[in-house]
């Protein structure tokens, strides 16, 4: 190796990115320390007014909805034979595995003894409970995530045969995952018809596992384009010929599907606020943040969607991406945190401590490491010489 190339390789250990991932680990080590030898009292401001924070609002709800793109993906491509999404269905299924695993690493940070976290799949079923429906859905749909991502495992590691079986396996595994994303979005939505005094009526409804749903799709495609926009500039070397020559068609096609969705989402949201007649909380402080979320983070990237495939502007598209993956993110903060207990004193609100948010920091950055990891040693972005053609 030449001095110049040893230069190189020891300054790309020093990044600003692997500065602030090491920062960002050793913090979390720290307090994933003090969560299981403190308690959850330690590290959280949980209490019994709020059981649930910002490791079930964000690492659970916002993880589960962005990582809907491996649905949306894999469905496009296989079911309805959009096959120029092809490209796109190995980086959206390797970012719906991380996401989905990622949630049951979180998981074990939030429950008081996780290791008895398979206890209702395989000791004492509660069958009639939503939280087991969700519970058997995400593992379900995590093990099928975990086969559709293992053909490009098995290519890295030069497992012909066992790789040809799975391929195999495609369409049913590509209907099987619809089935169970369909069951556990709209399950999380349900999640919250069962608390209805503890919801702020402008965001509770009946309709609840409907919107979940919908929003999901959304943010599924809008997560596809955002993390694709990211990863394209650090990985273009990566990317072969296919994948760049199919890359802005799938931005426009994906664009115009979510500005469809994101109108039919914002019109049964509209539905839902007439049929339970909340108008009149429009004019409070609550209905102006209910309108920044409704009009700032769904109409409007709606719209902006519609400009940019009108315009073919990629630029445009990747902002009302960006926007979309937010404006979840507000949703299911608003849902979960936000507008949940919104009767209770502002001093027995809930707000995260530094030792919730460091772990939630702590798995994203496990995520974008795990993702930089696979997609620079497997056939993510490209396709193995030795199958070429045969996907």
């Amino acid at each position: 190796m030449s001095v110049e190339t040893t230069a190189v390789a020891k300054k790309s250990l020093f990044t600003p990115f692997n500065l602030i991932a090491t920062v960002i680990l050793i913090a979390g080590l720290v307090v994933t320390v003090m969560r299981f030898t403190s308690g959850l009292g330690a590290v959280t401001n949980l209490d019994q007014n709020n059981p649930w924070g910002i490791w079930i609002g964000f690492d659970l709800m916002c993880g589960v909805a962005l990582a809907a793109g491996g649905y949306t993906t894999s469905a496009a491509c296989y079911l309805f034979g959009l096959k120029k999404y092809h490209a796109g269905v190995r980086p959206a299924i390797l970012t719906a595995f991380l996401g989905y695993a990622l949630v049951v690493f979180a998981l074990g940070y939030d429950v008081g003894r996780p290791w008895r976290l398979p206890y209702p799949i395989f000791v004492q079923q509660g069958t009639t409970s939503l939280l087991f429906e969700v519970g058997l859905c995400v593992m379900l749909y995590l093990t099928v995530l975990f086969i559709e991502f293992t053909p490009a495992l098995f290519e890295w590691l030069g497992m012909k045969k066992i790789r040809n079986i799975v391929v195999k396996m495609t369409l049913a595994l590509t209907i099987l995952g619809v089935v169970l994303s369909t069951l556990h979005q709209s399950s999380l939505g349900a999640l919250f018809t069962i608390a209805p005094s503890k919801l702020h009526p402008l965001w509770y409804s009946q309709y609840l596992p409907v919107f979940f749903f919908v929003s999901s799709i959304c943010a599924g495609m809008s997560m596809v384009i955002f993390e694709g926009t990211l990863s394209h500039k650090p990985m273009h070397h990566l990317m072969d010929k296919e994948y760049l020559d199919n890359h802005d068609g799938l931005i426009l096609g994906f664009g115009k599907a979510a500005s469809l969705v994101l109108f039919g989402y914002f019109a049964i949201k509209l539905i839902g606020l007439a049929y339970d007649n909340n108008w009149h909380y429009l004019t409070t402080g609550y209905g102006a943040w209910y309108l920044v979320e409704m009009l700032g983070f769904v109409a409007l990237p709606s719209f902006l969607y519609a400009v940019g495939v009108r315009d073919k502007n990629l630029t445009v598209i990747r902002w009302a991406a960006g926007l979309t993956v937010l404006g979840i993110i507000v949703n299911r903060f608003n849902i979960s945190m936000v507008a949940f207990n919104w009767q209770l004193p502002a001093a027995q609100r809930y707000f995260p401590s530094w030792g919730e948010i460091t772990i939630s920091l702590f798995v994203v950055t496990i995520g974008v490491l795990v993702f930089r990891f696979i997609c620079t040693r497997m056939p993510i972005f490209y396709e193995h010489p030795d199958y070429k053609g045969e996907h």
